[in-house]
């Protein structure tokens, strides 16, 4: 699979929410007793070297995230057969419209607006599944204009991988080309305008990053206004 497989065809984004305790409670969120996740547009992909684009009136937030891409079609499999429908991986930032995602929960109403914007799910290379032989042992990382922001583990995820496409599974059907976002670690925060985010991970006994990103911000001179 190219990384052009799931930057193009692939159907749905699928982003696990508070998935690591500490992100959880940065935010003043409940830890899950199960997975959560809402959905993304693929629209909102931007490639590496790409650039983010910050909405009128939004306080934008940077979430990296270990991402699994799928690779085999499948629906209400067990999470001991999960990983066969794994193709390989990627690194992606779920950016956030923070001011609206809050206030969406004060209204009990969805976070598609402050989670769906164009670019904002950048995105690396596809890496293939043999490079990151254990998911659960992943580090990542997230600098802002050089500047660590985010450092975790993937070993301090809630839910592990076959967990959570078993989970998403039980539900609709997973697609070749398809995106999961494993949720973040704790540290993030805001971006804007003539910022740089660099970001990258690897597996965790590994001496060097399997794949980096780098991105720039600047505003969106658009038609919405927060």
């Amino acid at each position: 699979m190219s990384a052009r497989t799931f930057l193009t065809t692939g159907r749905k984004i699928v982003a696990i929410g508070r998935n690591f305790s500490e992100h959880a409670k940065e935010l003043g969120n409940a830890v899950p007793k199960s997975p959560f996740f809402f959905l993304k547009p693929t629209t909102s992909y931007v490639a590496n070297g790409g650039k983010v684009e910050i909405p009128n009136g939004c306080e934008v937030h940077h979430e990296v995230e270990l991402a699994v891409v799928i690779g085999k079609d499948g629906r209400d499999f067990c999470a001991s057969e999960a990983m066969d429908h794994v193709a390989g991986y990627a690194l992606a930032i779920d950016m956030t419209a923070r001011n609206l995602q809050n206030e969406a929960k004060k209204q009990g109403l969805p976070w598609s607006t402050a989670k769906g914007f164009d670019t904002f799910t950048p995105i690396s290379d596809f890496i293939p599944k043999d490079s990151i032989p254990d998911a659960s042992n992943v580090d990542l990382w997230l600098k802002v204009n050089g500047k660590f922001t985010q450092q975790g583990n993937t070993k301090d995820m809630i839910f592990k991988v076959p967990t959570l496409l078993e989970y998403v599974g039980s539900i609709m059907k997973l697609e070749v080309g398809d995106v999961i976002l494993t949720g973040t670690p704790k540290g993030v925060g805001p971006i804007k305008a003539g910022d740089v985010i660099t970001a990258g991970m690897k597996p965790g006994k590994a001496s060097k990053d399997v794949v980096d990103v780098r991105y720039e911000v600047e505003n969106r001179n658009g038609r919405f206004k927060a």
